[in-house]
This record gives structure tokens, sequence and C-alpha cells, in this order.
């Protein structure tokens, strides 16, 4: 029998393609929402991605992930659409692209997840692309708003891209910070949401009065912000392969603390973030650590 899904991660799922230095392409799963998911799922939480994916060879290869990183695939939706593809022409400096004006993932219908579901989770998780696509975005935010209104903790991680340069985001971005529990944001998020803010982080903390904080600061490590309230975490020392998932694995691995260890100080929850987040940085693609493999991390220091 499948495991209640305690938590529910909302959003897009997609494949990169990667220009390389000899021109040629190559192609590699991914999705900041698909890579929270997975991140928490190796780490020991009952977790679903919640959204669609086609069912030609680029979703057929998601959707095996998914069933092997041990997601409820009740909540995984296939159909016969294009796939979201995101076309990254350089990765220093970032340029990209996305192809998918009706791919799959703008056709996900909440109607059609399990009975029930929402009776048993206790976080759900939204962020990135997906709410700056429509008819997605809307039905997403609609989610968001039912399951705050019985109670469930809401989980968001903006992770800036390019299409979010419109005022309909903008009016997303405020409606769900008002709804959020805890928000990640990396320093460069905080100055592409809040352009010539000097204050971007005290513009976020207005909009969100209730969220728990987690800002991202690279090789300088991560902090916990609540209210007057921080608590700072260094990054862990490891030998950097890339950096991809990154910022996914550090909000998988946050989320999972706050699900495992309900009743820990934020800095293990903290270590927990950055911990993933280094043994992320220490594989090639968006690597989904196990709960062991962090905590051998946080316990070499």
């Amino acid at each position: 029998m499948t495991q209640p899904a305690a938590f529910v991660v909302f959003g897009e799922a997609l494949t990169d393609f990667i220009r390389q230095p000899n021109g040629q392409w190559r192609a590699i799963p991914g999705g900041a929402c698909w890579n929270v998911a997975r991140a928490a799922s190796r780490l020991g939480v009952a977790t679903s991605y919640a959204g669609s994916v086609s069912t030609d060879v680029f979703g057929e290869e998601l959707y095996a992930l998914t069933r092997e990183a041990g997601l409820d695939l009740r909540f995984t939706q296939r159909l016969a659409k294009a796939p979201l593809l995101a076309m990254v022409t350089s990765t220093t400096p970032p340029d990209y692209f996305f192809i998918g004006d009706d791919s799959a993932d703008l056709h996900f219908d909440p109607e059609r997840l399990p009975y029930g579901w929402m009776d048993e989770a206790r976080v759900l998780h939204f962020g990135c692309i997906s709410l700056a696509r429509e008819p997605l975005a809307s039905r997403l935010l609609q989610v968001a708003q039912a399951a705050a209104m019985r109670g469930k903790k809401i989980a968001f991680d903006p992770n800036w891209r390019k299409l979010m340069d419109s005022p309909s985001y903008r009016i997303l971005l405020r409606e769900l910070l008002g709804l959020s529990h805890f928000v990640k944001v990396s320093d460069e998020d905080l100055e592409r949401l809040f352009p010539g803010d000097a204050n971007a982080l005290a513009t976020l903390q207005a909009m969100a009065p209730r969220a728990e904080i987690l800002l991202t600061l690279g090789a300088q490590g991560m902090r916990w912000i609540k209210d007057e309230q921080v608590v700072e975490q260094p990054a862990y020392k490891v030998e950097v392969v890339d950096t991809v998932g990154c910022g996914d694995a550090s909000m998988g691995g946050w989320i999972a603390s706050q699900l495992r260890q309900p009743d820990a100080p934020a800095q293990v929850h903290l270590q927990c973030a950055a911990a993933g987040a280094a043994l992320a940085a220490s594989k090639a693609g968006a690597y989904a650590a196990t709960w062991d493999e962090v905590q051998t991390l946080i316990a070499r220091g």
C-alpha cells in the first residue's frame, strides 16, 4: 500500500537541452519542482510530484526517474502532448529559452489527483516557471489557496527565470508569498524579483509575514530568517563538480528535515539544507542525496 504523501510538490518537470562547447546538445531530465520532489523523497519523506509529463521519449524518461526516486506515481499525470523543453544556449553566463506553448505541463488537472490527498498532505510546494505559465499558474494558485484555508503549510521557491518579467506574475507572487510558511530565495533571486530595491529582503518579508525564509548565498552558505531572528549556516566543503540542482536540493533538504524532525531547531534544518546542496554540487547533474549521506556530511562538519 502506498504511504500517503506528506509533501506534495506542484510544478514543472522538463528536459534541459544544454549546448556543449563542441556545438552538440546534451539532454538532461530536470525541472526545479521535480528536482525538489526527488530530493525530499530520497531523504525518506513520503513525497509526490504533482505535475504532467508527455508520453514521448522525454516524458517517459521523466516518468521512469519519478518512479525510481520513490515518488507517489498517482500524482504524476501523463498526457499525449508536446514535452516542455529548456534550451540552454550558455551556462556561463546563463542564457536559455523554453519550448512548450501547448506542452503537457500546461494541461495538469488538480481534479485528477487521488481522492482525499489533501487530508494527508502536510506541506505543499510551489515554484519556478509553472507559476509564470497559464493556465497552469492560475490552477496552482487555486490549489495553494484551498490548502491554506485547510491549515496546510505552503512552501514556495520563486526560482527566478526570464518568464517572470510580467505584471501577471507580480500579482501571483504577492498572492503566494502571503500564503507561504516556508520561502526559499537566493541572493540572485532577490535582485531579479525586486530590481532596484535597496532592501529587497525586507520587501520580501513584508509580503510573506508568516514565513520562515531560507536565503541561499552560494559558496557563502545560507541564512534562516524569521522576523528579527537570523541563523547562519556556512557551506559544507566538497569538491564541486557542478551546481545544477543545488538550490532545489537545499529546498528539498530543508522541508524534509522539517517533516522528519519537526521539533528540531532551525539550525538543524539549515544543516540538512546545506548538506543536501553540497552533496548535489559534488555530483554531476541534479543529484539527490540520501538521509544517511546528509547526516554523514553534517557529522563530518
